[in-house]
């Protein structure tokens, strides 16, 4: 442990080779829950590398170690104990929670989407401009007249024309 609180990274390495097994062992068996396990156990070795620089040899590493596992378990179950149990229905809510990134709604998204560049794309050049000024940089109307070297009254009447277009076109897609 002093080797790596120094920065010598190969001995982490054998640290955890050495002591990860019988931690995780450990662990399991308190919990005996894999997935929480897993947590727990990475929780641990992340608070023994936050803990790095501070470490000083008042015990063996394998007591400090453990001290910490020991901590972190106490503060699951004193946590575990202010929580509520789950319903015992809980499965049952879960599944009937709709999910609204469906298949179909990700593909009638990215149609709409598809629609909507299909039409832009047949706006002339200066009305596209500013319409993508406006919408996707959230640009003032003076701002955008700046830019184009036109007037705000111009750049009104570019994204007007835009919108009525796009809207005629996007029917039109939308009936046929």
């Amino acid at each position: 442990m002093l080797a790596w609180a120094a920065g010598d990274v190969a001995a982490f390495e054998a640290l955890y080779a050495r002591h990860r097994s019988r931690l995780y062992g450990f662990l399991h068996r308190q919990l005996r829950d894999s997935a929480l396990t897993d947590e727990m156990f990475q929780d641990v070795w992340q608070r023994v590398i936050g803990a790095r620089h501070g470490w000083r040899p008042e015990a063996l590493f394998t007591t400090w170690l453990y001290r910490i596992a020991h901590n972190r378990l106490n503060d699951h179950w004193r946590a575990s104990r202010h929580r509520p149990p789950a319903p015992g229905d809980a499965e049952l809510r879960i599944e009937a929670i709709r999910d609204p990134d469906t298949p179909e709604r990700v593909l009638s998204d990215f149609e709409q989407r598809r629609q909507l560049q299909l039409a832009m794309a047949q706006l002339p050049d200066e009305q596209r401009e500013v319409l993508l000024l406006r919408l996707q940089q959230d640009l003032t109307l003076e701002q955008i007249g700046d830019i184009t070297g036109v007037g705000r009254e111009t750049v009104k009447s570019r994204l007007r024309y835009a919108m009525d277009k796009l809207r005629t076109l996007l029917r039109t897609d939308e009936t046929t």
